[in-house]
């Protein structure tokens, strides 16, 4: 049997009203945030009505005895019969033997959980992160249509080369998606990338509908090697070459910058530009079964494949999206030089290059897999 709710003495008023400063302020820390559910709204009310009173609520122990209990109601909620109150935790157990009290549980903090995206764990890059390897001290330009303020994403700076749109916010969405694969902040929130402590500039190279022109991409690259960039990262690119591309990424790579791009999304047997040209890394797209993703380009050239469908990464407003595409594979590849870079400073773009092959996870056929899948944690041993 529950004990009724009974009625409040005077005499304890009185004795409460009786504690010191100092009693009061210790009987205070002692609280604890609980919530307190009831069978009726009635019964809540009723209790309320009997806290608000006086401060304290009683509860019959047997016939002779009552216990008074110090409440401090923080909140009646509108829609439940619940209350939100503080109390001391030893007093709990005679306050859920109240009739009327349906249940009374601890107000537990409850936060927003980062959840690790498949490609992320699929390239091994929470291994190799475990060990210290997390990017940190490596600058990633993301040639891209610009990247948007997010609580996810730090954003060291950056260059527009878009006419009409001078500042590096996204209006597309495509280049905060490729940088938080790179290096998405494992900060207990939305997702982690693959260097999450990478310095990543975004320098808007295509505009807020998805396309820019090869003038916008060369300036972009320039600006890369000019302001000593260590990988840029290009989630572009055509199935034409240009002459004026091409010198750009041989400029880039002259200046150190390990130029990854990708291959292309038309499915074809054939990679396209600026991917193609031999002073970029090539990357195409596997799905969660380690196969090509129909979509990605393949052929002479390819140099590594990683995860390119269902791939979920910050997005304009604070948000978070999925994507398909070998623009979401070479990101993954991207975090992992800056990984390399952090782990062997003094290697230049052609040696990470080659270590990111040579390290990676053999998938079979090179024409359509090229060296194999980047592996973060093999990398960085």
């Amino acid at each position: 049997m529950k004990r009724r709710i009974g009625k409040l003495f005077v005499g304890l008023v009185c004795v409460t009203a009786m504690v010191t400063v100092a009693d009061s302020v210790s009987a205070a820390e002692e609280k604890v945030k609980y919530l307190i559910g009831f069978e009726e709204e009635a019964e809540l009310e009723a209790f309320t009505e009997e806290v608000e009173q006086v401060g304290i609520f009683s509860v019959e122990e047997d016939q002779s005895n009552e216990e008074s209990i110090d409440v401090d109601i923080i909140h009646d909620y509108d829609y439940i019969p619940v209350l939100s109150v503080e109390l001391d935790p030893e007093d709990v157990d005679a306050l859920n033997e109240a009739e009327g009290i349906s249940y009374i549980e601890e107000d537990f903090e409850v936060s927003i959980q980062q959840s690790v995206p498949w490609g992320i764990n699929r390239v091994q890059a929470p291994t190799a992160n475990s060990r210290g390897w997390t990017g940190s001290g490596v600058r990633v330009a993301v040639l891209d249509t610009g990247i948007s303020a997010h609580s996810d994403l730090n954003i060291a700076g950056g260059r527009s080369f878009v006419p009409g749109e001078p500042t590096i916010a996204d209006g597309n969405g495509h280049g905060t998606h490729v940088a938080g694969t790179i290096a998405a902040l494992n900060n207990s929130i939305g997702v982690v990338g693959v260097a999450p402590n990478a310095q990543i500039y975004g320098v808007k190279v295509l505009g807020a509908n998805g396309r820019g022109s090869i003038s916008s991409i060369a300036q972009g690259l320039e600006w890369a090697g000019a302001n000593n960039m260590h990988v840029a990262n290009l989630s572009l690119g055509s199935d034409a070459p240009s002459l004026t591309l091409e010198q750009a990424v041989n400029y880039a790579t002259s200046r150190g910058v390990l130029v990854i791009a990708a291959t292309g999304n038309n499915g074809s047997g054939s990679v396209g530009y600026p991917a193609r040209y031999a002073n970029a890394m090539a990357v195409g797209a596997t799905d969660q079964n380690n196969n090509r993703a129909n979509f990605s380009q393949y052929g002479a050239g390819i140099d590594i494949v990683a995860p390119g469908v269902g791939v979920q990464s910050t997005y304009p407003g604070n948000r978070y999206v999925s994507l398909n595409g070998t623009s979401m594979a070479t990101p993954h590849v991207a975090g992992a030089a800056a990984l390399v870079k952090q782990r062997y400073p003094s290697w230049n773009h052609t040696q990470i290059r080659n270590h990111l092959k040579n390290t990676s996870t053999n998938l079979g056929n090179s024409n359509l897999y090229g060296s194999g899948l980047v592996n973060a944690n093999a990398a960085t041993r």
